[in-house]
């Protein structure tokens, strides 16, 4: 029994293969979107500045240090995070911090002395909309604190702090790094979800669901099918844009495990595939899914992170969208491609695409029974 419905599923998906290999906009849209559109989208991104993550390393604790943290305030940052060194690498290495600050001991003093003393500002370069921002507004902040607080001890100002800020994960501050990964990922939510809700609504609109139907298959082998056919070819297309465009054209180098970020893709493509069915079930014709499909991606790619930081997101918001599989997704992308992250790092996004996953796949495929009940009523 369960050999055959195997067998079921596995010949319903090559003519999902079949049928798409005949869709010729289907095929110019996928390829479009892994090749052109993920180019063009590595030359553009916005630069602003909100609710910024950062930690203080303050060695000093001296009465300039402590005027310098206080500086840091919405709506450009978040309260900083007093921590020690070690803390603040691991925080910058797990993408807690966009910024680390490092006052150094004995700074009030080498500067009321004009000793020129230097400040460590270590910058998530991922994260380049705030990275390149931030970095001057953080330059203006301390020269204006350190100018103001030399001022009340004597009347000549004091020497310029030379602040030198090191770039990681993104040394050369390329918003090509940031843009064209970015633009994958959201190709691969976009694709999923288009390419199994049109595979349904197309076979209703020709009449197949009809005769598929009338072969002994069960609702569950028919959504299967299209699930693992349609997410194959999102997953063999990413593949091949990471190592075409992404490496290859726009020479944006990967830090992390390509496997491992295309097992948690494939996760999230049978989150995302399921979704696509429901949706499939819910529109009456092409025209609708379209409009459907408008006013689900957007939210999921705006809000998922990847657009805007969570952090700079309203608290009911960044709550809400843990329960998309996109929230959970672009985290794990971003910790794999940007920085390298192992599955000790990931295996929490991952295993929370593959719980909400299973309860997608379990609403669809309700959804799609009750679909079939009505066809066959």
């Amino acid at each position: 029994m369960i050999w055959r419905a195997l067998g079921n599923t596995f010949h319903l998906g090559v003519k999902e293969f079949r049928s798409l290999y005949r869709d010729r906009g289907m095929l110019i849209l996928i390829a479009w979107a892994f090749t052109a559109g993920i180019y063009l989208a590595a030359r553009a991104q916005p630069e602003t500045l909100s609710a910024a993550p950062i930690a203080i390393v303050d060695e000093d604790r001296s009465q300039l240090s402590a005027r310098i943290a206080g500086a840091f305030y919405a709506p450009y940052f978040r309260t900083p995070d007093f921590v020690s060194l070690s803390q603040a690498d691991r925080g910058l290495d797990s993408g807690i911090y966009t910024f680390t600050l490092d006052i150094p001991p004995h700074f009030e003093r080498d500067t009321l002395a004009r000793r020129n003393p230097a400040v460590q500002l270590n910058v998530d370069a991922t994260r380049l909309s705030q990275a390149l921002v931030g970095t001057g507004y953080i330059q203006s902040i301390i020269d204006r604190e350190i100018l103001e607080f030399a001022q009340r001890h004597r009347a000549a100002q004091p020497a310029s702090i030379d602040l030198v800020p090191r770039l990681k994960f993104n040394p050369i501050g390329s918003h090509m790094w940031f843009g064209a990964v970015m633009e994958l990922i959201n190709n691969v939510t976009l694709l999923a979800i288009v390419l199994t809700g049109a595979a349904l609504i197309r076979e209703r609109e020709h009449g197949t669901v009809e005769h598929l139907l009338a072969m002994p298959l069960r609702p569950v082998e028919i959504m299967l099918a299209k699930v693992w056919s349609m997410g194959v070819v999102v997953l063999c297309a990413a593949t091949m844009s990471i190592y075409i465009v992404i490496e290859g054209m726009l020479g944006v180098p990967i830090s992390g495990s390509i496997g491992l970020f295309l097992a948690g893709t494939a996760l999230h493509l049978f989150a995302t595939t399921a979704l696509g069915i429901f949706l499939g079930t819910v529109a009456r014709s092409m025209p609708q899914f379209g409009l459907l499909v408008i006013m689900v991606l957007l939210p999921l790619q705006i809000l998922s992170g990847g657009t805007t930081p969570r952090e700079s997101m309203p608290p009911a918001v960044a709550t809400l969208m843990l329960a998309a599989p996109t929230t959970h997704f672009v985290a794990m992308a971003q910790a794999v491609l940007f920085r390298g992250a192992g599955l000790d790092v990931v295996w929490q996004p991952m295993l929370a695409i593959a719980g909400i996953g299973a309860a997608l796949f379990t609403v669809a495929l309700a959804r799609f029974r009750r679909a079939v009940a009505s066809m066959q009523g």
